[in-house]
């Protein structure tokens, strides 16, 4: 009997160009050798977009990523994932309805707010932004859009990640003291009027389980250990860490970071460890690479050869991520607005 990636390659040749299966950076390398595109969640959800010939596309990644592809590919293309229970933590931390009484908050304080919404979260949370005349963002255009809404006088509510939101402030030179911290566990997010007012940036209180983890700790055994090595780590870890490095960056940054390293140089990475493993085979002999920490994204595990598999024998309704069109119609906008700025 044929093993599951055998007759992954035989499906995937009988469809043709009828199908796209399409793979996130942080899958594990047996998953990725059957995608006909590798990249980050905008990025594909974009390629998706430029394939129209593709009837049936495969998202190997988490929810929200697979969302976006929906809401940006056409309506004769469907999109399916191998695992509808991957999701995403941080993307979960934020809903339509805590970011609705979020912006009832800060617009009682006043009315020159705009919400900007990381790409990692939910449709409903992106249609909310896209409601509000707000903008997407990525981690490597993030500052982009914050220039963006300050160009038009206002302020930025970020959600869901507090981190990505507190260190892009950090890296327009706006001071701590003016970025806050919008909690909504807490009675009007914990804020008060005198904090609001001299604010330019309120972030949700949201994170990355991938990366938090890693710590000041972390980088300091690799300041004893490996001298020369030059750290690098995604935007998402806390702004200890972030400040303590020689760089940041998103995912696309880091490759490209490992990729322009110097002839016998060390390159240490924090984010995902099946990116900076595969990192590190791919420029073996030329730069060592290693993980700050071993940290795994669990749903992104969820998805594998054998499920990748089952999933193209049967094509289970079940598995199809479909966008209600009430929802993607205002999501699109705030997804425009970014690729259009």
């Amino acid at each position: 009997m044929a093993n599951p990636g055998q007759e992954i390659d035989r499906i995937r040749s009988e469809w043709g160009e009828k199908l796209l299966i399409l793979g996130h950076h942080y899958q594990r390398s047996s998953v990725l050798r059957h995608a006909d595109e590798t990249g980050d969640s905008l990025e594909l959800a974009r390629k998706a977009a430029s394939r129209p010939e593709a009837e049936r596309i495969v998202f190997c990644g988490v929810r929200f990523m697979a969302e976006s592809a929906d809401i940006l590919s056409g309506a004769s293309q469907h999109v399916y994932m191998p695992d509808v229970s991957a999701g995403c933590p941080m993307a979960n931390m934020a809903t339509a309805e805590s970011m609705t009484k979020a912006w009832d908050v800060l617009t009682g304080f006043g009315d020159d707010w705009l919400p900007v919404v990381y790409v990692n979260s939910t449709a409903e949370v992106k249609a909310c932004c896209g409601r509000l005349g707000g903008s997407t963002c990525t981690s490597s255009n993030a500052a982009r859009i914050f220039e963006w809404v300050f160009s038009l006088g206002k302020r930025v509510l970020f959600l869901p990640d507090e981190h990505l939101g507190v260190n892009t402030g950090h890296d327009l030179d706006i001071p701590d003291d003016r970025i806050l911290i919008y909690d909504p566990d807490r009675e009007g997010g914990g804020l008060d009027g005198e904090d609001v007012g001299n604010a330019r940036i309120v972030v949700w209180k949201g994170f990355c389980i991938v990366h938090v983890a890693f710590t000041v700790d972390q980088v300091a055994r690799v300041r004893d250990v490996l001298p020369a090595a030059r750290i690098i780590v995604h935007p998402e870890a806390p702004k200890e860490v972030v400040r303590r490095v020689d760089a940041h960056g998103s995912t696309s940054q880091i490759i490209k970071y490992v990729e322009n390293a110097e002839q016998d140089s060390a390159v240490v990475v924090g984010t995902e460890v099946n990116l900076v493993e595969r990192l590190a085979e791919k420029h073996r002999g030329r730069v060592t690479v290693k993980a700050l920490s071993p940290s795994v994204c669990a749903n992104m595990s969820r998805i594998n050869e054998e499920n990748l598999l089952a999933l193209l024998e049967t094509w289970p309704e079940q598995n199809r991520i479909a966008v209600p069109e009430a929802v993607a119609e205002n999501a699109r906008k705030s997804l425009t607005t970014m690729l259009e700025l």
